[in-house]
């Protein structure tokens, strides 16, 4: 087969993990122009059963080496509890296969560091899950900003409230050993958010952290997290969040040397296909309400990293976030449990 033929057919997905958002992954792998789910991967005999159900034509495997192993596969996309992202992600990118991978990238700095080598060894793309840089409304936040619209950006605010995690499969969120730090859950996000609308600041030097927790019998699992985070040029962000709280309420304040941009967005359930939002910019002159062409959400965003990745590998378009800003997520995270734990502002330098 040509390579004119192969930019006409679909790319052939192997999905690894079949769990509440592993379905969510399969589903928009199943509803993306130009991408098939051929193969899934998952342990259990009862999940394996509901994705033979849900995808009769699809190839399903116990064990996700099989799934590797098959040689009509060109992208993986794994969403498994993040203590397996560095194994599996390292197996998937040696079979040469193309990779969206979920966050956190890893649980350490330099296990990313190996996939992003690993990688570039194989000519192949790593996507990592940072799917707010897709959305309709964050990511027209930060074309506003790089359009000018606010001056040079100087503040950034990120703040979540939200009821408590899901446990995950056999309760792995809740077990340190296995989840590394709830900085890394959903925080993330935020961190990575911060730093892309101020990347013209270039990269942040030094995060304070604090945190605690409603039980006093497991204060390593913190509900309430509020970090500070600056640049050289005096720039700085806060990414603060509670799982105290109730439904899912996200906020991001920009503000610059001429302006400020303010988007919301709120739903009953953080997977909703239904939420309220808004997005309203001030240029210094009048405030204005931004109409959005799509409904923002995370399950709106995932169907565009399926299409992201369908596009860098027929036609060499753009990854949202490379593995290298995966990397300076996981740094980030890192650092301010670090500066929890010790009291003390970190510099980035100590963790990257």
């Amino acid at each position: 087969m040509n390579l004119e033929d192969m930019t006409h057919q679909s790319v052939k997905f192997g999905l690894i993990g079949f769990g509440a958002w592993g379905g969510c992954h399969a589903n928009a792998i199943n509803v993306t122009e130009g991408a098939e789910i051929v193969a899934i991967a998952v342990r259990s005999e009862e999940s394996q059963s509901k994705a033979r159900e849900a995808y009769p034509d699809a190839q399903v495997y116990g064990d996700y080496r099989e799934l590797l192993a098959n040689e009509e596969i060109e992208a993986v996309d794994i969403v498994l509890p993040s203590f397996l992202h560095h194994e599996v992600a390292k197996d998937a990118l040696e079979a040469g296969k193309h990779l969206l991978l979920e966050k956190p990238m890893t649980l350490t700095v330099e296990d990313c560091r190996e996939l992003v080598e690993i990688a570039q060894s194989q000519n192949v793309n790593l996507a990592i899950g940072h799917e707010l840089r897709l959305s309709s409304l964050w990511a027209r936040a930060k074309e506003m900003i790089d359009e000018g619209v606010i001056g040079d950006p100087q503040y950034v605010l990120v703040e979540l409230s939200r009821r408590p995690y899901r446990p995950g499969a056999s309760g792995w969120r809740f077990d340190l050993d296995r989840v590394g730090n709830w900085i890394l859950e959903e925080p993330i996000h935020f961190f990575d958010l911060a730093r892309w609308y101020l990347s013209s600041a270039g990269e942040p030097e030094t995060v304070y952290a604090k945190a605690n927790s409603r039980d006093p019998e497991h204060p390593e699992l913190q509900d309430n997290f509020s970090a500070i985070m600056n640049w050289s040029g005096g720039q700085y962000a806060v990414v603060t969040q509670t799982l105290s709280a109730f439904e899912h309420h996200q906020t991001a304040k920009i503000t610059g040397t001429k302006g400020a941009i303010w988007a919301s967005w709120s739903g009953a359930m953080d997977r909703t296909r239904h939420p309220t939002f808004f997005l309203k910019a001030f240029d210094g002159e009048e405030v204005q309400e931004i109409k959005l062409e799509r409904s923002p959400g995370e399950l709106f965003e995932l169907e565009d990293q399926i299409a992201m990745l369908v596009n860098a590998i027929r036609n060499e378009g753009p990854i949202a976030c490379p593995g290298e800003d995966g990397m300076w997520s996981v740094a980030m995270c890192l650092a301010a449990q670090k500066s929890v734990d010790e009291n003390r502002p970190i510099k980035l330098e100590e963790v990257l």
